[in-house]
């Protein structure tokens, strides 16, 4: 399931961040990259040392735990410090996947979903789509900044080259407390339907089997 994840960081948000990347120090990103990643991977990120790198991280992944849609569909249980990654004209990250098994301050998790976080405007930058192939066809992807897109780390997916420009993105990775992504959607569906009885007819005999369902099907497909 790709589904995009509107109004992460408000206008006021975007600016701190901005301002706090405008700061940064970049280096090469094939160095967090995976040995089949580094081949295709032609970016920079920004250089994590810097003591004011905790605040962007708070300032980015508060909002994005606390965003309706990410909780819902990516029913998280481990979700890792985003990378910071800069692309000029002539830089692109080829077709890959990501690494199955990243680590986070020395932590191992299992990176199911991917999660791109869009800090440029699309009138910034030339180029620079996120293209991920997904069941549903290739998706081409160029979001509003402030906005993010999270879809399966299983499937391939690419950056276009930026023609001319600068695109800004935070990009982190999800375990979810349920592995099987046609799981998660079929989950995220039904809590949709779920929300939109509990809020129209929260007695109805039909919104409590859905909700039991619901609940059920969280604890029968969840690994803890």
């Amino acid at each position: 399931m790709m589904l995009t994840l509107p109004g992460v960081l408000g206008r006021e948000q975007l600016a701190a961040a901005r301002r706090f990347i405008a700061q940064g120090t970049f280096v090469d990103g094939r160095l967090t990259a995976g040995a089949a990643a580094q081949r295709v991977k032609r970016n920079q990120e920004i250089d994590r040392r810097p003591t004011w790198i905790a605040e962007l991280d708070g300032l980015v992944m508060s909002n994005l735990v606390r965003h309706p849609a990410y909780r819902a569909a990516a029913l998280p249980l481990a979700v890792a410090t985003p990378h910071y990654a800069r692309y000029t004209a002539g830089m692109a990250y080829g077709t890959h996947l990501d690494d199955p098994i990243m680590s986070a301050d020395g932590a191992p998790y299992r990176s199911d979903i991917a999660i791109t976080l869009f800090l440029s405007e699309p009138h910034e930058y030339e180029g620079g789509e996120l293209v991920i192939d997904t069941a549903y066809g290739t998706q081409t992807v160029k979001l509003t900044a402030g906005n993010g897109v999270m879809y399966p780390a299983s499937r391939l997916h690419r950056v276009n080259a930026v023609v001319s420009g600068e695109r800004l993105v935070a990009v982190t990775w999800v375990q979810s407390m349920v592995r099987d992504p046609g799981q998660r959607e079929l989950l995220y569906d039904l809590y949709l339907a779920r929300e939109t009885l509990l809020e129209r007819a929260p007695d109805a005999p039909e919104t409590i089997r859905v909700n039991q369902a619901y609940i059920n099907l969280v604890r029968r497909w969840s690994e803890l």
